[in-house]
This record gives C-alpha cells, sequence and structure tokens, in this order.
C-alpha cells in the first residue's frame, strides 16, 4: 500500500521539515553537491565552514544532535573537529 503524505503540495521552504539528507565529508577546496538548509554532527565540536553567501567562520563547540539551521557551501576540514556531519535539506 503506498504511503500517503498530506503535505506532498505544500511548496518546500527554508523553514519546513527536513526531508531528506547526505553525509558530508570535510573538504577545503570542493563544494557541497547540494546546498542543505541545516547541518547536524554525531560528534560535537567546532565545524568551519563557507556560507551560501561565500563569507567563512568557524561555529564552536556545536553539540551532537542538534540541527543547526546553517547554509552551507563548503564544509571545510581545517578547522573542524566535529564528526558526523550529516547536510539536511
Amino acid at each position: 500500500m503506498p504511503i500517503t503524505d498530506h503535505f506532498d503540495s505544500f511548496t518546500p521552504n527554508p523553514s519546513a521539515p527536513v526531508t531528506g539528507g547526505f553525509a558530508i565529508t570535510p573538504d577545503d577546496g570542493a563544494d557541497l553537491a547540494t546546498l542543505p538548509r541545516a547541518l547536524m554532527v554525531a560528534s560535537g565540536g567546532d565545524l568551519a565552514v563557507v556560507l551560501k553567501d561565500g563569507s567563512a567562520l568557524t561555529l564552536p563547540a556545536l553539540v551532537p544532535g542538534v540541527i543547526y539551521p546553517i547554509r552551507a557551501r563548503r564544509v571545510m576540514v581545517s578547522g573542524t573537529s566535529a564528526d558526523g556531519i550529516v547536510g539536511l535539506y
């Protein structure tokens, strides 16, 4: 029996619930293939990112399991100590 999705006709927006995700391997030289709506880490620590607008920053002491509404186009190896990084969209 097919699954019923009562919200299928709704237009996705940045504050809507996530509908997909992907594992992220930090890379200093490559942008992500998909721009996420949010990031989550499995193991806490610092996260160095390049945001959608091109600005770079390090987010200190992220807590595991928290969904952070960060539109990062790149997750850097340099400066990142968090692990198990997931992009959500």
